[in-house]
């Protein structure tokens, strides 16, 4: 009962962890970056200039291509609480999913990014440099994730040559 219920607070954790890296992907691509980008306009200036262009921000892409790892997080809850999984394997999934956050914050953020870049003539990449919190996130969960799998095989063969 214990361990069902560690396993329950984790998947709360892990989907409100999910959530919030989201969030901040989708804050970061829609307001940090276009502001970073051209300093001294404001959001709906820099918006305006880029529908002038025939260029779009790409709102609803971002939005569902964030929005995608949540609903898989939630789903990663569901199958942890109904299949009674252990709370470190639980960990383990949710670190995974954070670490896959890097590569939807690249894919969300690619389209807005060159829609900045045709609309001003500047470079496509990040302006702001909030990004990196994402990137450190992602990293430092795959890290825990594969020091975990080391850890786990090791014991496994301990265990094999003990028998």
């Amino acid at each position: 009962m214990k361990r069902r219920r560690q396993t329950v607070w984790i998947s709360i954790v892990g989907v409100v962890a999910v959530t919030l890296y989201a969030a901040f992907a989708a804050v970061q691509i829609l307001v940090l970056n276009p502001l970073a980008a051209m300093p001294g306009l404001t959001l709906d200036e820099i918006r305006g200039r880029m529908s002038g262009a025939g260029e779009a921000v790409g709102q609803p892409m971002v939005l569902g291509i964030l929005g995608a790892g949540v609903v898989f997080a939630i789903g990663v809850a569901v199958v942890a609480i109904v299949r009674g999984a252990h709370p470190i394997v639980t960990t383990m999934c949710f670190l995974a999913v954070l670490a896959g956050g890097a590569p939807a914050y690249f894919v969300a953020a690619f389209g807005p990014g060159m829609a900045l870049a045709d609309t001003f003539m500047i470079g496509g990449g990040d302006a702001s440099h909030w990004s990196l919190v994402l990137y450190v996130i992602s990293v430092l969960s795959l890290l825990v994730v594969l020091i975990g799998a080391v850890v786990a095989a090791r014991r496994s063969d301990l265990a094999l040559a003990r028998s």
